[in-house]
């Protein structure tokens, strides 16, 4: 990572726009920034972290950034910083402007504020131009720590080196130490393997003691179903040895419950055999006393059946008479039939004589029916009326649609006459719109051969003013790279001189021992001259005259691009003169007006056309139409007289066909109910005839049958006849008789119902009461039996739980046991870690170990060979080791704490540190390389020489082509260091200011 550039505005103390050209301070390799306290050195590091990362280091962060703004700005100047890198080969540039309250605007009273923004482009090389990336805060700053590798903890501690932050970790105790370690190195996931080992070991423990609890479960229930044949053993959940004691307890049980499951089916058997037996006996005593209440009910039922004899005879008798009456049951329908069919033939003769005329309401069927023949030929004779009254009706509707047409042939022609009228001046209106049409057409075309032309100038108007412009522009470059130029070649000679000023130190460091002197040819070198701070060599020099050459070559190239630009401008203006380029715009803009106003006109040319065509077709129409109607009111007048002359003939008909009645329908209506009416009675009267007829044969065919069934009158008859219902309950009543006295005849001749009378009574009680003990004792044992089998039942379901809980508890076991031993040994507690080291201060200790071996390079230069750094993994008092430092003192063979240290040793020791811990980070981070450092004061504390040997081991850093900014006070730096950049404070607010580039 290299910085290039960077711009700050209204950040921190600095209230106007500052800018630092990275590029320029870092060519000598070293470069100071210095300033007094409060002018805001540290802010300028500030700006760096934050434009990379959004935020700046330690309690400076905070209030989402809009504490950052400076309190020197203007209201209305935004804080900004743009900072311009080169990262992983890519050449990058990041805009960031924080949370800003600013005034509101217009004429508003009050305050609003702006979101935070941010902007990451990159130069395009091929293009020579920069492109836009992303202005996502959370893409941002994802790329960038992509792109570095580190954090901003990391990237504060290896670019921005805060010695003080080092000084305090030399002198700091292990667990201090391990906390900056493991921010640096991002061992937070050793740390999670710890925890996560310590979590399986707590959860793999639960499951053990789950699965020990669910066995005694178990257990606890085995006894409760074993009762006094189990004892438990004296364990608890997570206990060794619990399965095997429970499983062990669970096999004594279920021996003990199947000898006792033995023991009741035996006597189970005993308690069946005798239930057998007592149930043979109670069953005996129900049957004999079944047989002896059956006698003795049959005794009964006999007795019964003698004293309702007299009332079974007289049903009897009855049943016969109904019988007989049933074969006169046939002529009583029919002469009941005939009577009602002749009381509804009188009632509807009654009701159909009402409607008759009085002249007719006492005539019989013959001479109705005369009337109605009569009625009906009239009727048939106003069939050829009702013809000429349908025709009249159908007449009278053509007369009126006649009468429709005639109306609206008068409207067509008023409307026509009308219409024509009106057609010369419309005509002569759509004719001069035609005309006008085309002249607008012809205008067009006209300017149309204009305008390309008028374009074409005002391009090169355009042209012209850019060319002048860049002519201009081309101008100021040139004479700016000249005095570059001019300025470089007097850097160069200024060198040249100050070189060969100091060239007997140059050749002196080419002298050896016992080779000639190039200048005097002495072999011996006494006292050769030494460089001074400020000393010039030859790549110093050479590195003036490039930039000088290149500084040529650039006014060269500028100079020839003015000439050519001006050339091109000559040629534009001898095309298109001076005049202005707004003048012509103005000319080419009313040219196109003209143009657009003439095309719209011309575009009317053709819908006036059409119209015309159309107008003209409608007079056609209008004429044709207007003929047509005179055509047509002939034509009605000839068909009014016919029609006349018919409605006379008609109605003359139809007065003679309806006489009184107001229509022929009306009159043939009236015929029509008249001949209804009259057949209606006519049939009404002949069926009264006929059922008075049906009525008296009924009569004596009646009094016939009952004479032959033996009834005196056909009365006598009817009151014997039974009904279904009264019948069916007679013959219920013989029926139940007769099947009783069969019933009692039998019972009394069974021989086993005789022999069971003639015994004593039965004694049911007592053989009852001992068949229930029998039954008792029964269902006692196989309660016995059943619980013994279930108890043997549930013990075997419950150990063979058990013995599948433990074969599954096994691996868990042998689980919780493994992750148990990794997890003490990580967490430091295991018997097996003697130095009680904690897996993430191991991987620390190793990390450390590197970092005392990449500052111990550096240490022996600053220390004149005399320190170096070790790593130590020994406990300190009755902590954990791992994290230990101690510096070996080669002047005394010792090695000893860096606490020992002095002011000046720990501050060469904590820069070695620091260096050292920026490459191990650097090559943690994936290689990164960081091409610019800066290192935050201690200086003061050294003396010339030790400042000396530290200047020289941090210029050592330009071999691999690195800048090191130093952040100091000491004002012997500034002496020794050209290029500086100093910080400079007043009421205003602090600015920038470089020196020495």
């Amino acid at each position: 990572m290299r910085l290039h550039r960077l711009d700050i505005t209204a950040f921190g103390p600095f209230g106007a726009a500052q800018s630092v050209d990275f590029d320029a301070l870092s060519t000598a390799g070293l470069f100071l920034l210095h300033g007094p306290t409060g002018a805001g050195k540290t802010s300028v590091l500030d700006a760096v972290c934050y434009a990379l990362y959004g935020s700046v280091p330690g309690a400076r962060q905070g209030g989402q950034g809009t504490h950052l703004r400076s309190d020197h700005a203007e209201p209305g100047t935004r804080t900004e910083v743009r900072l311009e890198l080169t990262v992983a080969g890519r050449r990058l540039e990041i805009t960031r402007q924080p949370p800003w309250e600013r005034p509101k605007k217009g004429n508003r009273q009050g305050t609003t504020v702006d979101k935070a923004q941010t902007w990451l482009r990159e130069y395009d090389a091929v293009r020579g131009a920069w492109k836009d990336l992303s202005r996502s805060h959370n893409e941002i700053g994802e790329e960038i720590t992509q792109l570095l590798g580190m954090s901003r903890e990391q990237f504060c501690q290896v670019v921005l080196l805060p010695q003080g932050d080092f000084a305090r970790f030399l002198r700091a105790d292990a667990e201090a130490r391990g906390k900056l370690l493991g921010r640096l190195f991002d061992t937070q996931r050793f740390a999670d393997v710890e925890k996560r080992l310590a979590e399986r070991r707590r959860a793999t423990e639960a499951r053990v003691r789950e699965g020990d609890s669910a066995l005694l479960t178990d257990a606890h229930r085995m006894q409760q179903v074993a009762g006094d044949a189990m004892e438990l053993p004296d364990l608890a959940a997570g206990d060794p040895g619990l399965a095997g004691a429970v499983l062990a307890a669970a096999a004594v049980a279920r021996s003990t419950a199947r000898e006792r499951l033995t023991v009741a089916h035996c006597g189970l058997t005993a308690a069946e055999s005798a239930h057998t037996r007592a149930q043979a006996e109670l069953a005996e005593s129900r049957e004999l006393a079944r047989l002896q209440h059956r006698f003795t009910e049959a005794q009964t039922r006999a007795a019964r059946l003698a004293e309702r004899a007299e009332e079974y005879e007289e049903t009897r008798a009855r049943m016969e008479r109904g019988r007989k009456a049933e074969t006169v049951a046939p002529a009583l329908e029919l002469r009941e039939d005939a009577e009602n069919a002749h009381r509804r033939a009188a009632l509807e003769e009654e009701n159909a004589r009402r409607a008759l005329p009085e002249d007719q309401a006492d005539s019989g069927a013959p001479g109705l029916a005369a009337a109605a023949r009569r009625a009906a030929e009239e009727l048939g004779s106003l069939t050829s009326a009702r013809r000429a009254e349908h025709r009249l009706t159908e007449l009278l509707a053509e007369r009126a649609g006649l009468d429709r047409e005639e109306r609206a042939d008068e409207d067509t022609a008023r409307e026509a006459d009308t219409w024509l009228d009106g057609w010369e001046p419309a005509r002569a209106a759509l004719q001069a719109r035609i005309d006008s049409a085309q002249e607008a057409a012809s205008r067009a075309e006209a300017l149309a051969a204009r305008r390309d032309p008028a374009r074409r100038r005002l391009d090169t108007a355009r042209r012209r003013d850019r060319l002048t412009s860049e002519v201009t522009a081309a101008d100021r470059q040139a004479l700016d790279a000249g005095q570059r130029a001019q300025k470089l070649r007097g850097e160069w000679l200024d060198l040249k001189e100050q070189r060969l000023s100091g060239i007997a130190a140059e050749l002196a460091a080419h002298l050896t021992d016992g080779a000639p002197c190039a200048v005097c040819g002495a072999t011996e070198h006494p006292a050769p001259a030494r460089k001074d701070a400020g000393h010039v060599d030859r790549d110093a020099e050479q590195r003036a005259f490039d930039a000088h050459q290149e500084a040529e070559r650039e006014h060269g190239t500028l100079e020839r691009r003015t000439t050519e630009l001006q050339a091109a401008l000559d040629a534009v203006t001898a095309e298109v003169g001076d005049t202005p380029a707004d003048r012509i715009a103005a000319e080419v803009s009313e040219l196109e007006r003209e143009f657009e106003q003439a095309r719209r006109d011309a575009s009317a040319l053709h819908a006036a056309h059409e119209e015309l065509r159309r107008a003209e077709g409608e007079r056609e129409e209008r004429l044709q139409a207007r003929q047509q109607s005179a055509v047509r009111a002939a034509a009605r007048l000839t068909r009014r007289d016919t029609l006349d002359r018919e409605q006379v003939t008609l109605e003359a008909e139809l007065t003679r066909a309806r006489g009184t009645a107001e229509s022929v329908a009306a009159r043939a209506g009236q015929l029509e109910r008249l001949a209804a009416v009259l057949t209606e009675a006519a049939d009404a009267a002949r069926t009264a005839e006929e059922t008075a007829v049906r009525l008296k044969d009924a009569d004596a065919r009646l009094a016939d049958a009952a004479y032959r069934a033996g009834f005196d009158t056909p009365g006598a008859a009817a009151e014997a006849l039974l009904d279904p219902a009264t019948h069916r309950a007679l013959q219920h009543r013989l029926d139940e008789r007769q099947s009783e006295e069969s019933a009692v005849r039998a019972v009394l001749a069974e021989p086993e119902t005789v022999a069971a009378s003639r015994q004593a009574p039965a004694d049911l009680a007592g053989a009852g009461e001992r068949a229930a003990g029998a039954e008792r004792r029964l269902r006692e044992a196989a309660s016995a039996r059943d619980e013994a089998a279930r108890r043997t039942t549930e013990l075997d379901r419950l150990s063979a739980r058990a013995e599948d809980g433990a074969r599954r508890l096994a691996p868990l076991r042998e689980e919780y046991d493994r992750v148990g031993r990794l997890a003490a040994l990580a967490a430091g507690t295991s018997a097996d870690n003697e130095r009680r080291m904690r897996l993430e201060s191991y991987v620390l200790a190793a990390r450390l170990e590197q970092v005392a071996a990449a500052a111990t390079a550096r240490l022996r230069l600053m220390s004149a060979g005399r320190y170096t750094l070790v790593h130590s993994d020994d406990r300190s008092g009755r902590g954990r080791s791992g994290l230990g430092l101690h510096v070996v003192d080669a002047w005394t063979g010792r090695e000893r704490d860096t606490a020992t240290l002095s002011g000046g040793e720990t501050f060469f020791a904590s820069l070695a540190l620091a260096l050292g811990l920026a490459d191990v980070v650097t090559d943690e981070a994936g290689g990164v390389r960081l091409d610019t450092l800066f290192i935050d004061e201690g200086f003061g504390s050294l003396d010339d020489q030790t400042l000396d040997e530290v200047l020289d081991v941090l210029d050592s850093l330009r071999e691999r082509d690195r800048s090191v900014g130093i952040v100091s006070h000491v004002g012997d730096l500034r002496r020794r260091i050209h290029a500086q950049l100093e910080v400079v404070k007043d009421r205003t607010g602090s600015s920038l200011r470089p020196r020495g580039v």
